[in-house]
């Protein structure tokens, strides 16, 4: 009788395996983690531009900026479609 060989992986082939997978998926995890804070980022960017953009189509109509920013004043002429929010939330953004 002919003995044949031990076919398949060992124990530590295997943990060595899973524990190269589990580094490999928190790499990719933290990545795509900083990748949404900087889309965000960009949204608000962009978000900020697009008011800043409607202000100044006001100011041209109107000859001054408005007293406070309220969404009807942007809104309602056309300047801007509507107000943007935060994109974390979809709350209103808080400016200082």
């Amino acid at each position: 009788m002919r003995k044949t060989g031990n076919k398949g992986f060992t124990l530590i082939e295997l943990l060595v395996v899973i524990a190269i997978i589990g580094i490999l998926s928190s790499v990719v995890l933290a990545s795509l983690n900083s990748a949404r804070q900087k889309a965000r980022d960009a949204k608000r960017i962009s978000d900020v531009k697009q008011l800043q953009l409607a202000l100044e189509f006001y100011f041209d109509a109107n000859g001054g900026y408005p007293s406070a920013i309220s969404g009807t004043l942007l809104t309602a002429p056309g300047y801007i479609a509507a107000i943007p929010t935060d994109p974390v939330g979809g709350g209103n953004y808080n400016y200082a």
